[in-house]
């Protein structure tokens, strides 16, 4: 069976990232745009980084513009917009797709592990996903990622354990991720 850890990505200068080097520690994956809705779950997402990084969390940030194109920027543009904003200290990933024949491999892998997204919580929520849901393009195959800051919680073993919505802030899974830690 295949682990998050069988992946290599690309970083936001043109390196490559093998994932196997993050063996034991507990991963968040998201993808992000800077120019949506959810951009101010930076600021929920860095506080994570703070507290658990020493005790093993890495976040994978990866910018993805497939969504209302609110990701417009070069991968320089994104981290650059995310340091002055939201003083992020993990970096930004290159910029992927996430849906479609050029999905980003580790996103397909992802979504295969675990395919839909849960229910999101309150109405409130559950308007805004809704609402999403409308936004012409927005695909509503099982396993397809609907809008950006989806998020995947990967275990130390390499192994995907949970999917949250856009809306489910970082603040709301911080006990899950505790938890792994």
């Amino acid at each position: 069976m295949k682990t998050i850890y069988d992946f290599k990505v690309k970083t936001r200068d043109n390196k490559e990232l093998d994932l196997a080097d993050l063996k034991g520690k507990v991963i968040l994956v998201v993808n992000t745009a800077t120019g949506c809705g959810f951009t101010p779950q930076y600021e929920g997402l860095e506080s994570l980084y703070e507290k658990y990084h020493d005790k093993g969390l890495e976040i994978l940030d990866f910018p993805c513009d497939q969504f209302g194109h609110q990701a417009p920027g070069t991968d320089d543009e994104i981290h650059n917009f995310c340091v002055l904003r939201y003083d992020t200290k993990f970096d930004q990933l290159a910029k992927v797709e996430v849906n479609g024949d050029k999905a980003e491999p580790v996103f397909t892998f992802l979504k295969s592990a675990i395919p839909e997204d849960p229910e999101p919580k309150g109405m409130k929520n559950k308007l805004a996903m809704k609402a999403i849901a409308k936004i012409p393009g927005v695909t509503h195959d099982k396993g397809f990622i609907k809008w950006n800051f989806t998020k995947f919680l990967v275990d130390k073993t390499g192994k995907p354990v949970a999917r949250f919505c856009p809306t489910d802030t970082p603040e709301e899974i911080e006990s899950k991720i505790k938890e792994l830690l």
